[in-house]
């Protein structure tokens, strides 16, 4: 019998399964001639999409989380103009949509600064982006701490950086988990529009096999299939790490 825990993913792999199949009937009654040769013969090019939207997904996660965390400290600095600088980009950021962020900073600002790989202008856009919504989690889970813990650390002697560390941080963790796993999972999905800026990630693999071998559904059942692979275990390392965080209030 499965464990709790572990249920949802199995009735989200049960799920997609049934979707794939009934969508298989549905075009077999409509007599849609399924030509999967095709997409087996593109599987090293699939692959090699997969491969760098893993690479794109693992940057980007990184610099967003660096970049949501020092917002949410700017967010809440005691200088008034460093408050409205970071706040000001959170809402620059969150305010417009990727896809314009991403023209205008690889073919302008990249292009000013002579910066012609696509990849790490992409890397560090996307993060960038995803960062803004981070920062907000984080700053709503820090706040979620009530007065009283800063209190109680002052009064046994702890400094500004050692309530953060020790008291703050701690349980800010666990209340943050969930949002940063749907937003970083969000993330992982709009690595798709990177192909605005010539990488070719996963997405646009599909679309140059689908192009060249004229098929239509066979390259996006396994592209659905391959993000999948990559969002539910990130899910389920985000569940273990909340009850690794669990504590008793």
């Amino acid at each position: 019998m499965t464990s709790g825990p572990q249920r949802p993913y199995l009735w989200t792999f049960v799920l997609f399964v049934g979707a794939s199949l009934a969508l298989y009937a549905t075009f077999a009654t409509v007599h849609y001639s399924w030509n999967w040769q095709s997409v087996w013969n593109y599987r090293s090019q699939f692959l090699w999409g997969w491969v760098t939207t893993l690479l794109i997904s693992m940057g980007a996660m990184v610099v967003s989380i660096i970049v949501g965390f020092a917002l949410m400290l700017g967010r809440r600095a005691p200088v008034e103009p460093v408050r409205l600088l970071c706040t000001g980009i959170v809402e620059l950021l969150r305010g417009s949509p990727l896809l314009v962020q991403l023209l205008i900073g690889y073919y302008i600002v990249a292009t000013a600064l002579r910066i012609n790989d696509p990849l790490v202008v992409g890397i560090v856009l996307l993060g960038c982006f995803e960062g803004a919504y981070l920062a907000e989690i984080f700053r709503g889970a820090v706040e979620s701490i009530g007065a009283s813990q800063r209190e109680a650390a002052r009064a046994v002697g702890f400094d500004i950086v050692q309530t953060y560390r020790f008291v703050i941080i701690p349980q800010a963790i666990r209340r943050a988990l969930p949002g940063t796993t749907g937003q970083l999972v969000s993330l992982i999905k709009d690595s798709s529009l990177l192909s605005v800026i010539a990488i070719e990630e996963l997405v646009q693999k599909v679309r140059i096999l689908n192009s060249s071998s004229y098929t239509a559904l066979e390259g996006y059942l396994p592209l659905a299939a391959a993000y999948l692979i990559v969002t539910l275990p990130l899910s389920w390392f985000a569940r273990q790490l909340e009850r690794r965080f669990a504590y008793e209030t």
